[in-house]
């Protein structure tokens, strides 16, 4: 099996792609951990992320959308205190009213993975090596639209390739079922 480039600079980048990156996720709970670990990498790279996402996990109460909605003022210096973590207040507080945003459409009768999956290109091949599409400047309008920051089209293009949307694989190597 070969792996691109940026997936053999690691143990931990080797394993995200061998068993994560590129399977279809649509549990709106995972997708709300992606779209803020996606909002939290601008600017920095992915294996910082990755190294740093059990701890993510633990602070943002398993990226349960329904409890980090209801973070206030103290969730956020508490956030910024944690060393663990990226801590840049915009990102922090992006987190929060994202996972309201998420919260909000749930209880509008829509669901965040439905949302991002309708915006799957009839030929995603097409976009290989690209870092932006249509279908991801359209997403990251309706994400806006319900209230998400921290989500443009370039963003969104990478939160496609992750969730497989883009990039879909169907066999983790060396695994049964994707993590």
């Amino acid at each position: 099996m070969s792996r691109p480039g940026w997936a053999e600079t690691t143990a931990l980048m080797r394993d995200y792609y061998d068993h994560e990156w590129g399977f279809p996720v649509r549990d709106s709970r995972a997708v709300y951990e992606r779209v803020t670990l996606e909002a939290f990498q601008s600017g920095l790279s992915w294996a910082t992320v990755l190294r740093k996402r059990p701890a993510f996990r633990e602070a943002f109460d398993g990226f349960d959308p329904e409890a980090v909605a209801r973070y206030i003022d103290a969730d956020v210096e508490r956030l910024l205190a944690d060393a663990r973590i990226i801590r840049n207040r915009r990102k922090i507080e992006a987190a929060i009213g994202n996972a309201r945003a998420t919260v909000a459409l749930r209880d509008a009768g829509n669901d965040l993975a439905t949302l991002v999956w309708s915006f799957q290109p009839d030929d995603p091949a097409s976009y290989a090596g690209a870092t932006s599409c249509p279908e991801s400047a359209a997403c990251a309008k309706a994400l806006k639209r319900s209230g998400f920051v921290f989500v443009g089209p370039t963003t969104v293009f990478a939160l496609m390739q992750a969730i497989g949307i883009l990039q879909h694989r169907s066999t983790p190597i060396g695994a049964d079922a994707p993590v």
